[in-house]
């Protein structure tokens, strides 16, 4: 994926607003998780004097308040309370389900006051898989293994209280387990095939999707049409969820 054409985008844009407005501007530590290519990571810069960017593989950003460092969001490498804001935007709907309690729990423990989190809100993250062209898998669209409300995600916080609350953009992509399924037999053509992440099953690049048989073909048809009678009665909602989370003071 083009990173610079996709934050381009009007609904990105948006999302960045949002995110951005909410960052509390009364510290001085800040650590972003999944810190990708810096581009949180700089804007915190602006707000924060000392910014540590965080990601599986040792971020490359070219800044003096901008530490980059590999670690994993399941066991960080800090001591607890060591930063005044966490900030992690687009990271636990990617979090094995498995694991995702042990990562918020860090999440927690590692902040002295806020922590602010940015995920997609209510996605069905059964519409736009893909089929792994080297083992044959069915993965979720750009490799979400999670999806969540509100409830959910406040639940995955206990020692912190919800200081505020955003909904961003607009969605009203559903589909359901018949129109699911034949996609899955044809093969998901659809599928988010440009995503960087691999695939869930083997680890490899997801790669292209298939060429599709005539029968996969009428598949797809009777899926999609299906999609598009449900999506008549499908009400929108919010595209994300961002929460400002606050640690109570003892």
């Amino acid at each position: 994926m083009d990173l610079s054409q996709y934050r381009s985008s009007s609904s990105e844009k948006v999302r960045i607003q949002s995110l951005m407005s909410m960052v509390p501007e009364n510290g001085s530590t800040a650590l972003d998780v999944g810190a990708r290519d810096g581009f949180f990571s700089r804007l915190l810069a602006e707000k924060y004097s000392v910014v540590t960017a965080l990601d599986l593989t040792t971020p490359e950003i070219d800044h003096n308040q901008i530490a980059c460092v590999k670690g994993d969001i399941t066991s960080l490498d800090f001591s607890d309370a060591a930063f005044d804001l966490v900030f992690c935007a687009e990271v636990l709907e990617h979090i094995p389900p498995q694991v995702l309690t042990k990562a918020c729990n860090e999440l927690q423990r590692v902040t002295k006051k806020h922590l602010l989190v940015g995920i997609p809100y209510q996605q069905d993250i059964r519409v736009g898989r893909t089929t792994c062209s080297q083992c044959g898998g069915t993965n979720p669209p750009w490799g979400h293994v999670n999806n969540f409300d509100d409830d959910r995600l406040i639940k995955l916080f206990p020692q912190m209280t919800a200081a505020a609350i955003c909904h961003v953009g607009k969605s009203t992509d559903r589909t359901n387990v018949l129109s699911a399924a034949l996609m899955d037999l044809a093969g998901n053509p659809f599928g988010t095939y440009d995503q960087e992440e691999p695939c869930i099953h083997c680890g490899k690049a997801i790669g292209k999707p298939r060429i599709r048989t005539v029968p996969q073909r009428i598949l797809t048809r009777v899926a999609f049409i299906g999609q598009q009678v449900q999506k008549r009665f499908v009400r929108p909602h919010g595209n994300w969820i961002h929460i400002l989370f606050e640690k109570a003071t003892r």
